[in-house]
């Protein structure tokens, strides 16, 4: 009876062996034929499908559009579309990648720059054909850099902020295309609406659902010390790590944007480095206020230059003059700063002053051409623009050109004092929805005094001879 028993344990003992032998092999080699298996026949990424997505409405809109365009429309809109699929493939090997430090950084993200300094590159020069369509395009790429939060302390704002005020800036030139064509060509309209679609609500609600506090790193994966593969070359190509039979340790934490890499003197720089190391490979040269000698564009290889805050500076009232692709100096967020100044400018270059308040900025030679957009009380004071100096959003601001500037646009803005130099009483003044526009000539005299014209804000629209006049409202005193 006993012995029976027993036998019949055994048994039982010997094909539940058996099951648990078969149960193992088959995980084994699921896990292994999961491994082998092609990177098209793997299940789909939620937030790389959703990014196709993006490409296919918005952005397939904008190409409709410019293809019945044409010309440089359409030239700018196909590095749109490669400066997407550079963002696309940068998503895809981030995900197989560690966090990188910011030499890796550098490589990883320099695809994207490269595409950006090819868009902007149709905007210099003399003024092309459709040039409020190509700085539209040029200025809105700069929102595809949320790729480079790393963090809080990186010095960028947080995905999601930073595409919508890099649209704003942007959107200044996509309305200007709106004003010129809402009555001429359907096509042109098209095209900037399907913009605006393209970063607002597409990629801010994309980002908004994905990657809201940045990139999803790999926890072990190949480093991204080495230079980026081109757009068009699969993410695959990146090396695995290799197994271990042990769990292997965490990974050391990434590097910041701050390490110990970048020299003691040199303060906090975030964003601004990164792209300045991406054009040059030099390290960032340390300033606040004045642009030294060492970043002047005649001492520059790449014609462009950062200044960076001080460690004690805050977000508000940082001071910084970067690089997103383009040749552009931009003042952000001054208040109080009464003696900023850049210097030895180059004539492809352009000035882009955003939120300061309270602040004085001189801009010492020849630019491309300068932008003030939501300032308040806020001096600018420059030699010589080629193309335009705009003032849109501003409240309280003076403005005043020692050279010459053949246009000056107001947009938007209440209360403005402009000067004007005898080099620049030819400039074409253009204003729009704004008011207390004052306009101050030299008057020819001996003793340098200058003569205030009020540009009218009231008009008289009458209807005579089958159409209206409009004629500004006079007034007199008794």
């Amino acid at each position: 009876m006993e012995a029976a028993l027993v036998e019949r344990l055994e048994a039982a003992v010997t094909r539940l062996e058996a099951a648990l032998a078969s149960s193992s092999s088959s995980a084994a080699a699921a896990a292994a034929a999961a491994r082998d298996l092609p990177a098209e026949a793997a299940p789909a990424d939620p937030a790389i499908a959703a990014f196709d997505d993006l490409v296919g409405g918005p952005l397939r809109r904008v190409s409709a559009a410019a293809e019945k365009i044409g010309g440089k429309v359409l030239e700018a809109t196909k590095i749109l579309e490669e400066a997407f699929a550079a963002e696309k493939d940068l998503l895809i090997k981030a995900k197989k990648c560690q966090k990188p430090d910011i030499a890796g950084l550098v490589d990883f993200l320099k695809p994207l720059n490269d595409v950006i300094v090819k868009a902007t590159a149709l905007t210099e020069g003399r003024r092309p054909d459709y040039f409020n369509h190509l700085k539209t395009t040029a200025d809105s790429l700069s929102a595809l850099a949320w790729i480079a939060y790393l963090g809080k302390d990186c010095g960028m704002n947080l995905p999601i902020a930073h595409v919508e005020e890099s649209w704003q800036m942007a959107e200044f030139y996509n309305n200007k295309v709106l004003v010129e064509y809402r009555n001429k060509d359907p096509d042109h309209v098209e095209w900037a609406k399907a913009l605006k679609d393209l970063y607002l609500p597409g990629l801010r609600d994309y980002v908004k659902c994905y990657y809201p506090l940045g990139l999803s790193w790999a926890p072990a994966g190949a480093a991204t010390t080495v230079s980026a593969p081109p757009p068009s070359t699969s993410a695959s190509s990146v090396s695995k790590a290799p197994p271990a039979k042990a769990p292997a340790p965490p990974p050391p934490p990434p590097a910041s944007l701050f390490s110990s890499e970048t020299p003691p003197s040199q303060p906090k720089s975030g964003m601004s480095a990164v792209f300045k190391e991406i054009s040059s490979g030099k390290a960032v040269t340390a300033g606040l206020k004045k642009v030294t000698d060492d970043m002047k564009t005649k001492n520059r290889t790449d014609r462009t230059g950062v200044v960076a805050t001080t460690e004690k500076a805050s977000r508000s009232g940082s001071f910084s003059f970067n690089r997103v692709g383009p040749p552009k100096w931009a003042v952000e967020n001054q208040i109080g700063k009464k003696n900023l100044i850049i210097e030895d400018c180059d004539s492809k270059q352009s000035v882009y002053v955003y939120g300061c308040k309270d602040s004085v900025l001189q801009v010492k030679g020849k630019v491309n051409n300068i932008t003030v957009d939501k300032c308040t009380k806020t001096g600018i004071v420059f030699t010589d623009v080629v193309a335009a100096c705009e003032i849109v959003n501003c409240n309280g601001v003076e403005v005043q050109c020692q050279g010459t500037a053949p246009t000056i646009s107001i947009d938007n803005t209440s209360g403005c004092q402009l000067y004007l130099s005898n080099d620049s009483l030819g400039a074409s003044i253009t204003t729009a929805k704004s008011s207390e526009i004052n306009v101050m000539v030299p008057s020819g005299g001996p003793d340098g005094d200058w003569v205030e014209h009020a540009l009218p804000q009231q008009y008289i629209h009458s209807y005579k001879d089958g159409q209206f006049t409009t004629s500004p409202v006079s007034h007199s005193g008794g």
